[in-house]
């Protein structure tokens, strides 16, 4: 028998890798002889670069972090991709709770991750945009990739969410020439455009730390942003769908280079070859922290069933925790197991995912034979 393991992350508790060997370890067990095939997977937020590159292929270096401090952050590469996960340098878990607020936070370190695989020759970068501490548009990046905005004094200045609305001029002269000679890919899983009720600052905004009062303020500094960076591109993208992800980090690349946006979990699945992987496959066992109807429409969990869907291989779900499991049921999912019914209490649970998940899979194997 022929399994694709294909989860994500059990956020808090195991990465999609950990997750991965040990269901496959648990099939093994019950039948030594199944072809276990790996392909963990991400939507395009934080935990990407996990699911595609192998520590070997990555890139190390210091950059600025969410608050203009230096994080160690990281990026990857994948065949003649540069892989760049936003989060590693301006991700919310770089900050402690107490310390969160898109106001003040930058993205200038990304841009220096960009720089540097610009540097090493790499024309393919592949961004992701998920779990970002930002509400900056992108701004921080764009100074990073050598662009110079001033104040009304003529002051030079790297804008955060709170000083957009004191930009005066964008300097556009000085960007990297590489740039344009390159190609962006903008993964993300939300279809959030840059501004509105449905836009950046109004939706992810209060995770970041913002209260009622400083979103009103930050999303008029984010048009003001927006109509100086359109009007210098000669390019309207406030209203792409994803525009918004990230605190709007792609409106610059989107603007200026000629940046795609794309659904993080397809951008993942394609660079995983899983299409492939799919061949013979007897059953397709994916999973994450928790699961609910939601979860087929848009996040990753979708991505992986739909293909399975699309050859008629059964898809079963490893998962943390499950809600709507019936309606699950009927929209194909042929199996829930959940670690949370077999843990003495959360805490278990989530202390102890891997062993459970592998129990769980010897367990499913062994009702298959």
């Amino acid at each position: 028998m022929k399994f694709v393991i294909a989860p994500d992350s059990f956020k808090g508790s195991l990465s999609s890798p950990s997750a991965a060997e040990a269901i496959k370890r648990g099939i093994l067990k019950a039948i030594p002889d199944a072809e276990c095939i790996i392909k963990p997977i991400a939507d395009g937020g934080e935990g990407t670069l996990d699911a595609i590159v192998p520590p070997a292929d990555r890139i190390y270096l210091s950059v600025s972090g969410p608050l203009f401090d230096k994080v160690d952050a990281v990026y990857g590469i994948s065949g003649d991709t540069a892989v760049i996960e936003m989060a590693t340098a301006a991700g919310l878990t770089l900050l402690p709770e107490k310390k969160r607020n898109a106001g003040r936070t930058t993205t200038y370190g990304v841009g220096e991750l960009i720089i540097n695989a610009l540097g090493r020759g790499y024309r393919k970068i592949m961004l992701t945009a998920g779990g970002s501490a930002t509400n900056d548009g992108g701004a921080g990046m764009l100074a990073a990739l050598g662009a110079s905005f001033t104040d009304c004094q003529g002051r030079s200045f790297i804008p955060t969410g709170d000083t957009l609305a004191d930009i005066a001029d964008i300097d556009l002269s000085g960007l990297d020439p590489l740039l344009f000679e390159s190609e962006i890919t903008v993964a993300t899983d939300v279809e959030n455009p840059l501004l509105g009720a449905l836009g950046a600052t109004f939706v992810y905004g209060p995770q970041k730390g913002l209260e009622n009062g400083q979103r009103e303020r930050l999303e008029a500094g984010m048009t003001h942003y927006a109509d100086l960076l359109e009007r210098s591109a000669k390019k309207c993208v406030r209203d792409i769908g994803g525009s918004g992800a990230g605190g709007g980090i792609a409106v610059p690349l989107l603007a200026l280079f000629g940046a795609v946006i794309r659904s993080g979990i397809d951008t993942v699945l394609n660079a995983v070859s899983f299409d492939a992987a799919l061949e013979g496959a007897s059953a397709v066992i994916t999973g994450e922290g928790r699961i609910d109807v939601q979860s087929l429409y848009g996040k990753a969990i979708s991505g992986v069933a739909n293909r399975a869907f699309d050859r008629r291989i059964p898809v079963y779900c490893f998962v943390g925790s499950a809600k709507d499991q019936d309606k699950l049921s009927e929209m194909g999912i042929s199996g829930i197991y959940t670690v949370i019914e077999r843990a003495r209490d959360l805490s278990d649970a989530m202390s102890n995912t891997e062993k459970y998940l592998s129990s769980m899979a010897e367990e499913f194997g062994k009702t298959l034979l």
